[in-house]
């Protein structure tokens, strides 16, 4: 049985899509970005826990996941 991919710290774990995180922008340049998107938003309590077990503090949701209304955009 073969293990799944590790999550790619640059994309969304629930839709895939980048993440734009800028602490992992940050971590692979070398350069500072400012401040992440993710420290202004509200996060969506349900989307967070359909992030799968093993991206769990190893890749970012999206802004469009992030937020409350994405609910209905990103089905699980």
């Amino acid at each position: 049985m073969s293990m799944p991919a590790p999550p790619d710290p640059q994309h969304c774990p629930l839709c895939g899509q980048a993440n734009l995180c800028a602490m992992e922008a940050a971590r692979l340049t070398g350069q500072p970005q400012g401040p992440c998107w993710c420290t202004q938003v509200d996060f969506n309590r349900a989307a967070l826990a359909r992030i799968p077990a093993q991206a769990r503090r190893k890749a970012c949701i999206c802004q469009a996941c992030a937020t409350p209304a994405s609910t209905q955009q990103h089905p699980a």
